[in-house]
């Protein structure tokens, strides 16, 4: 099996403490591939430093909107000069995007993400989306600043309507734990009938924990899982689908395969 976690906080508390044993329990069940998407300017560091010792780990830099505050406009030229480094395995904008959900400005919130646009469209590279009660006001934006590197809408949660206009902007739909909920009827409908060439995996660990593992710390190692499931829901071989979603995940990040 070769999988592709694209999306996945492997540098979290809870995989700290022996961090190359979680590596070799993910690639024990399949996963060759890791996408570590940042929150912030307290872990931009982190990440690029795992991505440094493991070459299997890319990542993105960004600003999560959970994560803002007042402050975060005065880190904005630190994430420019990052960037500008021109890391070979930095190869997303992210995680950004916009969260209704959360006591966070909203004003702030949109600033940010337009600016973390204009980023990704100045040294072109895709964007790595959050989204909660948000999906339309996304779509705006991104229209109106007339975004074309695409990217990965992660933690994908809504309508087949929603997921396909993003599909249309150039964007993968990201599929995770969600899928295994059998009451995430919309959900699991749009999954069903949305072309293969549009979705990745992804566990968003140690969030996002599947169905029969809640209260547990998801673990990249369960990848496999969200594929077996994708497999039932589509009717449609979970080699058939591992392929597939390798390949999508490559060409998302702009990753040779």
């Amino acid at each position: 099996m070769r999988l592709f976690d694209t999306h996945c906080h492997f540098d979290f508390d809870p995989f700290l403490s022996d961090f190359p044993a979680h590596m070799k329990e993910a690639q024990r069940h399949g996963v060759e591939r890791f996408l570590i998407p940042s929150v912030g300017p307290s872990n931009w560091q982190k990440v690029a430093h795992l991505s440094s010792q493991y070459p299997s780990i890319y990542y993105a830099l960004g600003f999560h909107p959970y994560f803002l505050d007042n402050d975060s406009p005065q880190h904005f030229e630190q994430l420019e000069s990052l960037l500008s480094e021109g890391d070979a395995a930095c190869v997303a904008v992210g995680e950004c995007g916009l969260d209704a959900m959360i006591d966070v400005d909203m004003g702030l919130q949109e600033m940010l993400f337009i600016k973390q646009v204009e980023l990704a469209t100045q040294w072109q590279k895709p964007l790595v989306l959050h989204a909660r009660k948000t999906h339309n006001r996304l779509i705006q934006l991104l229209k109106n600043q007339r975004f074309s590197q695409g990217g990965i809408l992660h933690g994908f949660a809504g309508s087949f309507e929603q997921a396909k206009q993003f599909i249309d902007l150039g964007f993968y739909i990201g599929v995770g734990g969600v899928i295994t909920y059998p009451r995430a009827n919309k959900t699991r409908s749009a999954i069903a009938k949305l072309p293969l060439d549009c979705l990745v995996l992804e566990t968003d660990a140690p969030d996002m924990p599947l169905s029969g593992h809640q209260g547990e710390d998801n673990h990249p190692k369960m990848l496999g899982a969200v594929l077996s499931c994708l497999s039932e829901l589509r009717g449609e071989s979970t080699a058939e689908i591992e392929k597939a979603v390798w390949k999508n995940s490559s060409l998302a990040f702009g990753i040779c395969e």
